[in-house]
């Protein structure tokens, strides 16, 4: 059932991101906020932890304010294989800026980019990634930035489902963002992705307005241009990387309250996880296991992208919700 907030909000906040629900759906989705989970211990954990926080007098009751959700991005909320949809942006920028930067050769990561040494490339991990892109990236204004991944997201299709990277989103976590919010729970993506690549989807994508958006960062410089106009230039330098560790730290330092309910889906959302787990009161930690080779991918202990191992095993012994991909989602994508 919908609680406390009602109907109306929920549904709002489920335009809010952007749903789109089959008409035999709409009906659905009015009794019920979650209807491309399937009946199961998932879905019924996620029903009962928030019925717990949000009802007056629950010996769970958290306080709106306290209400804080935090999602890893790549493999929790869209698609991550078989590569993050970042990097795919970034070898494009690497691809057609190369001619112009011969300090690039035998220089790694632009190496195995140039190369197309895939392994290698993804061994480089986050902050390779960011390297790609504090260096590709350097020299141009943050609005030219934007302006870049903008463009991009319109013409970028993903090879195996030909579709828009925006549109290859988890439906049932889009219900999920829309359920919390509907019962005043602020949600925030804390990501290993670039937070600028990031926010300029985020908010159409999935409700979550750019300032609740933490992730990787470069460092940025203030100038003012020849026309006078002030503006922010992107240097070649990584300030931040936002993966494993660095998510609670990012989170004390971009939130300043320690999150009541944390969903990620690999080793890099582990610490977060375990930062929210530990907190007193109800906590929620969840992970989305991929599963699922015929609608979207199976993978966990042995993947290069989105490895699934320590986590795992951590999830077990402690009792996090691990969501099966194939079992639980009645869907994968919208549409």
């Amino acid at each position: 059932m919908l609680l406390r907030l009602g109907r109306r909000q929920f549904l709002k906040s489920l335009l809010a991101t952007g749903v789109v629900f089959r008409l035999d759906r709409r009906a659905q989705a009015q009794s019920d906020p979650l209807p491309s989970w399937n009946e199961g211990t998932a879905r019924q954990s996620i029903l009962e932890f928030v019925e717990r926080v949000v009802r007056d007098g629950s010996p769970d009751h958290v306080a709106p304010a306290e209400r804080i959700a935090v999602f890893d991005n790549d493999g929790t909320l869209w698609l991550e294989k078989p590569a993050y949809t970042q990097l795919v942006f970034a070898l494009d920028r690497v691809k057609a800026l190369a001619p112009e930067h011969p300090e690039w050769r035998g220089k790694e990561p632009f190496e195995a980019v140039m190369k197309g040494d895939n392994e290698a490339l993804l061994a480089s991990g986050q902050k390779g990634l960011m390297e790609i892109m504090a260096a590709t990236h350097a020299g141009m204004t943050t609005d030219a930035f934007a302006d870049a991944v903008t463009d991009w997201l319109a013409t970028a299709r993903d090879k195996r489902f030909n579709r828009p990277y925006t549109e290859l989103v988890y439906q049932p976590m889009l219900e999920l963002l829309a359920y919390l919010r509907a019962n005043a729970f602020k949600t925030f993506i804390v990501s290993g992705g670039g937070v600028e690549f990031m926010r300029v989807f985020a908010e159409k994508t999935y409700g979550i307005p750019p300032e609740q958006v933490i992730g990787s960062s470069g460092v940025v410089r203030f100038e003012t241009g020849p026309d006078g106009t002030p503006r922010l230039i992107k240097e070649a330098k990584v300030e931040f990387v936002d993966d494993g560790p660095g998510k609670p730290v990012g989170i004390n330092r971009f939130i300043g309250r320690r999150p009541i309910f944390a969903f990620g889906n690999s080793d890099g959302d582990l610490e977060m996880l375990q930062w929210t787990a530990a907190g007193e009161g109800a906590r929620f930690a969840g992970i989305v296991h991929h599963t699922d080779a015929e609608r979207e991918y199976a993978y966990d202990r042995d993947s290069s992208v989105g490895r699934l191992d320590k986590a795992l095993n951590e999830a077990k012994a402690k009792g996090w919700v691990l969501v099966d991909m194939k079992q639980d989602w009645r869907s994968v994508f919208p549409g």
